[in-house]
């Protein structure tokens, strides 16, 4: 039986810092992120845990420039109709957001759940199937982990139409659409959440706290 390895201090130090400069990155330069760091961080996501070791993200590269221009459109229009439900400051402060890296991030991916695969013959999921879906958002966390350790950043693109966005990717309609993500080399690095630097909004301290019963 192979033994579990000591994590020493200075790494979970590192892992600490890890966590804080994960960001969501809206701002990117357009240099491609080499092919085989992106095969490594697919691979990496796919550590993830899942409900009865079921995997059922699929991880979509989104390379035309059609599909592309499609999901753009589809964000504008979502993002327009989201700018209308706010009033007054907020939505003075809700236009000045950047909200999605689409038109720089020189890689796109749409992450898509099976919500019943036959990988792993249902266990775990009777009384609990949204499960699926978030062992697919375990993956992407542990792709944007992974990615943020090799000074890659990721932007999860969420003002856009699931369905319509399946419909624009051409894919199985039975996938559930959990995420659109930009990927791509940071313009502007941050430990700090850019909604939190430009006043949108701020931490919680007492989401830290333990809730007793």
């Amino acid at each position: 039986m192979m033994s579990m390895p000591e994590f020493s201090h200075a790494f979970r130090e590192q892992l600490q810092d890890l966590f804080r400069w994960r960001r969501d990155v809206r701002h990117f330069n357009r240099d491609p992120v080499p092919e085989p760091v992106l095969d490594d961080l697919l691979r990496t996501a796919c550590l993830a845990p899942s409900v009865g070791l079921s995997e059922p993200w699929r991880f979509v590269r989104v390379d035309d420039p059609g599909r592309r221009a499609a999901v753009r459109e589809d964000f504008a229009r979502c993002n327009a109709r989201a700018l209308a439900d706010h009033m007054g400051a907020d939505a003075l402060n809700y236009a000045r957001l950047k909200l999605a890296g689409l038109d720089d991030a020189p890689h796109h991916l749409a992450v898509l759940s099976h919500p019943d695969p036959t990988q792993g013959r249902g266990l775990g999921r009777g009384t609990m199937p949204q499960t699926t879906t978030w062992s697919t958002v375990m993956a992407i966390h542990t792709f944007w982990l992974a990615a943020t350790a090799v000074g890659v950043g990721v932007g999860w693109v969420s003002i856009i139409d699931p369905e319509r966005i399946k419909t624009v990717l051409d894919v199985d309609p039975a996938l559930e659409l959990v995420a659109y993500l930009c990927v791509g080399y940071p313009a502007q690095p941050a430990s700090t959440p850019e909604l939190e630097r430009r006043g949108w909004e701020r931490r919680a301290p007492e989401r830290r706290e333990w809730i007793q019963r």
